[in-house]
């Protein structure tokens, strides 16, 4: 059986797939090129990540296809009840990369809170030349711990940066449409396999909002925007928030205008309504801590990926080693 492998995939996720069988194309092909590329080499899967859109247009026009595979957790890119539909199996690694996007989160707040993500632009600059400036301009930074954390949204993401959050000694409440008691619980577990249990307090979105002093976003995108100018007019005067969730979450041109007037503090943007070409008013603003969509890109979490990505290949499939 033939799997494009057409966004990467890791070392150790192809191997086990190359041992089971299959063979693998992994030379990038251009979108408007995959529907005549597949039918050529006549492929059974394509695996992809959020560069390759895998919509109506090749499902109904590859007939070879039998599996969609997403390195990652959103399927935002694949039409997936069209897929299944038609009797494609649709598969992700929605775990893989939870720890990576938590860590990525963290890397931000951190930044913010202590001026990092200005500094490092400025420092280049003007660290030779207004040196003692600039140490002043970046002595009001804060301190996490003691902050409330509002996590918007309680999937595997959302629980990882929850356990940050608790660890470094910040007050934890959630935001989780599925719970109704009031209290979730989160399983920690150490390195020596020991498992604890913490209950952190749930809450309605705009009461955990108004009460926090870092907010982050772990939701899928919806049809409108979940938070947008009268949101974050409820929120505390020097809120910091992060999005490294989907783009269209937040009103961007809201969130600059906050950021402008110093409602809010800082952001943290990892992924953008216009990707992947964001707006240069978001690139070039002084308060934004800014990544190009990188919450899952690590070392570890593509290795996890690619081999979670097999397993599942080789079990629909039933390609014998």
């Amino acid at each position: 059986m033939k799997i494009l492998v057409n966004d990467g995939m890791s070392a150790s996720g192809a191997k086990a797939l190359k041992e089971a069988g299959f063979t693998l194309y992994e030379d990038k092909v251009a979108q408007d090129d995959l529907i005549s590329f597949m039918n050529k080499e006549q492929i059974d899967a394509i695996l992809v990540r959020s560069a390759t859109k895998v919509g109506k247009d090749i499902i109904d026009n590859v007939e070879s296809l039998k599996l969609i595979g997403r390195g990652g957790v959103g399927l935002d890119n694949i039409d997936v009840d069209h897929a299944r539909k038609k009797g494609i199996y649709v598969i992700n690694t929605p775990a893989a990369s939870s720890t990576s996007v938590a860590e990525l989160v963290f890397a931000h707040m951190f930044g913010m809170a202590r001026g990092l993500h200005d500094s490092n632009r400025n420092m280049p600059l003007e660290g030779d030349s207004r040196f003692k400036d600039l140490k002043k301009s970046y002595a009001g930074a804060v301190e996490l711990r003691g902050k409330t954390l509002a996590v918007v949204g309680l999937g595997r993401i959302g629980k990882e940066v929850a356990k940050i959050g608790l660890g470094i000694g910040m007050h934890v409440i959630g935001v989780d449409s599925s719970d109704t008691d009031g209290i979730k619980t989160i399983p920690f577990q150490f390195f020596n396999d020991e498992v604890f249990n913490y209950k952190i307090e749930v809450k309605p979105m705009i009461e955990a909002i108004e009460e926090a002093d870092f907010i982050t976003f772990h939701i899928p995108a919806q049809k409108d925007y979940v938070i947008s100018k009268k949101e974050l007019e409820s929120m505390k005067t020097g809120v910091f928030i992060v999005n490294a969730a989907r783009g269209g979450v937040i009103d961007e041109v809201a969130l600059v205008e906050a950021l402008d007037s110093g409602k809010v503090a800082a952001a943290a943007l990892d992924v953008f309504e216009k990707e992947p070409t964001p707006e240069i008013q978001l690139l070039m603003h002084p308060k934004l801590s800014l990544s190009p969509h990188v919450g899952g890109s690590t070392v570890e979490a593509q290795d996890r990926i690619g081999v979670e990505l097999a397993d599942q290949i080789c079990d629909l499939l039933k390609v014998e080693a």
